[in-house]
């Protein structure tokens, strides 16, 4: 960007001051968790990002029964950009990646009944080295060529941000995407640096409150550690988001694997596949497609799991679901067998003479006069839908 272009923007940037009144964010959208896909925790910038898998991929969404199960929206992340604007300052489609374009892509995934995303930063540059042009000074422009292709998801990230304060980078877009005037789940991607928790509810529909996840177990614990004390910040249509999914990618095991969908889901966070659809196994397959914990995840009541103890690696997590159950999850961190339990009134339910218990993974279910417990694997999480009667 040009040094006046950019003085231009940080002077837009830095008088963006405006009440909170006058920032209340309500689109309407992302009234449960996002579901859906994005290519970069399994192929980052590399040449196997194309629109070939982005096709595939909306296909499997509905021959492999994922849109049915609730996953709607296909994003496409960094590198899918040349280097550089063209003459008018618009943003020009990789084609190489994607010979047909992004509108005929977005308008591929429309046809098969989903929505398309697409990624950009809120700086003068993108993440990857490569340097692909970020929307810093050119939000009302790039978000009337997203508007213009389809696009119903926006990822914003924080790379080459030029040190201007994240809320007035972040809403500068938000307010570009209304002028727009399409629809868009605006997703802000600010790795939790500034807090987002506390300020992004008025800004979009869902924020990073971590850095960046990776497909290791312990990456995974330490992401959920940090996101679940979040939940009081979360709401119908603005989420803590601990980062794209792993389920399929090779790092851990199928087991690992259901406790970090398990966690996701009853911490209410966005559902978005990070693997390659293509490759991944049967029984990482079955993990993304179990329905019942979806159902826990999508609760219209929209409340995030609260923890209600932990000890020695061991955790309770409860989430409150909209027809009066309760979603509980036993997830031990440890890699032996342990006991966790805990009891109705303990989660909120008291008060009944008898509960139904389901176990979400086994397909069970048991009876109680109060008691919740069950031995749990190590690095397994045992879900329970809990109900009165």
């Amino acid at each position: 960007m040009r040094s006046t272009a950019l003085a231009a923007a940080l002077t837009v940037a830095a008088g963006l001051l405006v009440s909170p009144q006058a920032i209340a964010w309500e689109n309407g959208l992302a009234r449960t968790p996002p579901m859906g896909f994005n290519n970069w925790n399994t192929t980052h910038c590399r040449a196997e990002f194309n629109e070939k898998m982005i096709k595939d991929t909306a296909d499997l969404f509905v021959s492999r029964g994922l849109r049915d199960a609730g996953y709607r929206y296909v994003n496409i992340d960094d590198c899918w950009a040349e280097p550089a604007r063209d003459a008018n300052g618009k943003l020009v489609v990789d084609r190489k990646r994607f010979p047909s374009g992004i509108k005929a892509l977005a308008d591929y995934v429309h046809s098969k009944g989903l929505k398309f995303g697409i990624y950009t930063s809120a700086g003068t540059k993108t993440c990857n080295a490569a340097g692909f042009p970020g929307a810093l000074g050119h939000e009302d422009s790039d978000a009337r060529q997203f508007a213009d292709w389809g696009v119903d998801y926006l990822k914003y990230d924080n790379c080459n941000n030029q040190g201007v304060d994240a809320r007035q980078r972040y809403t500068r877009m938000r307010e570009a995407i209304k002028k727009a005037k399409r629809p868009m789940v605006y997703s802000i991607c600010e790795w939790g640096q500034n807090a987002p928790w506390t300020w992004a509810q008025e800004v979009g529909n869902s924020w990073r409150t971590t850095g960046d996840i990776n497909d290791t177990w312990a990456k995974m614990v330490s992401i959920f550690k940090k996101n679940l004390p979040l939940a009081a910040h979360a709401k119908p249509g603005a989420w803590n988001d601990p980062d794209m999914l792993e389920v399929g990618n090779g790092g851990m095991t199928p087991t690992e694997y259901r406790s970090h969908f398990s966690l996701w889901a009853v911490m209410a966070a966005p559902l978005l596949i990070g693997s390659d659809l293509r490759k991944v196994s049967a029984e990482n397959f079955q993990t993304l497609l179990n329905t019942d914990v979806i159902a826990v995840n999508q609760d219209r009541k929209g409340v995030q799991g609260k923890q209600v103890k932990a000890s020695g690696g061991l955790y309770v997590i409860v989430k409150p679901l909209a027809d009066g159950d309760a979603a509980v999850a036993l997830f031990n961190e440890n890699t032996d067998t342990r006991t966790i339990g805990t009891t109705a009134a303990e989660i909120g339910l008291g008060g009944a003479q008898r509960y139904q218990l389901r176990d979400l993974w086994s397909k069970r279910t048991t009876t109680s006069t109060g008691a919740i417990s069950a031995e749990v694997p190590g690095h397994a999480t045992v879900v329970f839908r809990v109900r009165k009667g």
